[in-house]
């Protein structure tokens, strides 16, 4: 097979693999065409690196959060690192002027610059006391709006949750207009908050195989000797707006978007698929998130979406109206977990290695443009991508690992590729 981008420039390569992992690689293409990277470093050795020395790393007293923010001026070449900080989970966006972040330290977190990148502020939090969560999903400009989904964990008094607690998390769509002081919380509008646990009742699923394995909604509850998966739920949501009108979903109003998320059902080839409404009361934006249905009338939880276990990338390009998506080729799910090779990470559907690229009209039917990029071994990962449109080309930047990487999960690397031409893959 001949990859689309195999061959890449290294962002960041980690000076200690078994300690310090790149995590969360995010790029955006400045209207200046300057291009913004993010990353942030997870490890028990990242809070000791040189670059977030004297840095408060958790504000609130949480996990040490760390970011680092680079750019590039001839064309992802070679990049200028720029500075650190705390954040996890973030991605660049450039609106009204000035060049944001937004992630999470334990809760939200905006940065700013006035300069294209060249220096940013010291960050300004957006919610207080919370626990949120993300990936570098994508965002969603038009008509003088951004809007965005990050998402928040909570527990009622008394639920037992799981450790990875991907039940609990509410997809939150953010909007606001463009040309506002994004710093500011007031200039957000936030949608309603629904969990997975409350929306799905996993004991009713059936007919599709969702979940793969028994679940347990804690590890501790397992039997001895057996293996099960945590219970199921969603996670890093990207955010589209239908655009066609012969489409079921469609709405003429334009005020209603569909959240995609990853689907953990410990099995491959599903997302998950929500939908924000925005309505109007007392002169204000009320977004609501709630389920789409069928015309038949049945709820739309599960979409069969390729690499829709493993965090996903959706990109609206206006030129060919149609939708992007970068994602993880699954090849072998099949595979009993304890004859998978040493080098596979976790349970079969964790495969990390290829990164696929498709394209789709509708959000539902997809057709596959090529591999993009694959690791030498399944260790060495092409995985949590991230990309932008520069003209007639993909810029590409993915959570990778080399020879030396710790593990497929754990990777040393943050790489840039580019699909040139990637209109002409369409068919």
């Amino acid at each position: 097979m001949q990859f689309l981008a195999n061959d890449f420039e290294t962002i960041y390569s980690s000076p200690s693999p078994e300690t310090i992992y790149a995590c969360t690689p995010a790029i955006c293409v400045l209207e200046s065409g300057r291009y913004v990277f993010t990353n942030d470093l997870i490890g028990p050795d990242a809070p000791a690196q040189p670059q977030f020395k004297g840095m408060q790393l958790a504000p609130h007293g949480g996990k040490p959060r760390c970011g680092q923010i680079y750019t590039s001026d001839d064309k992802g070449k070679t990049w200028q690192y720029r500075c650190a900080r705390p954040f996890v989970h973030a991605r660049p966006f450039e609106a009204g002027g000035h060049v944001y972040i937004l992630g999470h330290c334990d809760d939200l977190v905006i940065y700013r610059s006035d300069d294209e990148g060249d220096t940013w502020d010291e960050g300004h939090f957006l919610t207080e006391g919370e626990n949120w969560h993300q990936s570098a999903c994508n965002v969603w400009v038009e008509e003088g709006y951004i809007t965005l989904v990050m998402e928040v964990r909570w527990f009622a008094e008394g639920e037992v949750h799981s450790g990875w607690p991907v039940a609990d998390m509410a997809p939150v769509v953010m909007r606001a207009k463009t040309d506002a002081d994004l710093s500011k919380r007031e200039s957000w509008t936030f949608s309603n908050r629904i969990r997975f646990r409350d929306m799905v009742n996993e004991d009713e699923l059936d007919m599709h195989g969702i979940p793969f394995y028994p679940t347990k909604l804690h590890p501790k509850d397992y039997p001895a000797n057996t293996y099960l998966a945590e219970i199921s739920g969603w996670l890093e949501t990207n955010i589209v707006r239908i655009t066609d009108p012969a489409h079921y979903w469609y709405d003429e109003s334009g005020k209603t978007f569909h959240l995609f998320m990853r689907a953990h059902t410990a099995g491959s080839g599903y997302c998950c698929i929500m939908k924000a409404v925005i309505t109007e009361e007392d002169g204000h934006e009320v977004i609501t998130v709630q389920p789409e249905q069928n015309p038949s009338g049945r709820k739309v939880i599960y979409l069969p979406m390729p690499g829709g276990q493993m965090r996903f990338h959706i990109l609206w390009d206006e030129q060919t109206k149609l939708y992007w998506l970068l994602s993880t080729q699954a090849t072998d799910t099949m595979r009993r977990r304890e004859l998978l090779s040493a080098e596979r990470y976790n349970i079969p559907c964790d495969e990390r290695d290829r990164m696929q690229l498709s394209f789709s009209r509708n959000m539902v039917d997809w057709c596959f443009a090529g591999i993009v990029a694959k690791g030498d071994s399944e260790k060495q990962s092409r995985h949590y991508a991230c990309m932008a449109i520069d003209g007639e080309d993909l810029v590409i930047v993915s959570r990778s690992g080399d020879q030396n990487t710790l593990s497929a999960h754990n990777t040393n690397l943050s790489t840039f590729h580019r699909v040139k031409n990637f209109r002409k893959l369409i068919y």
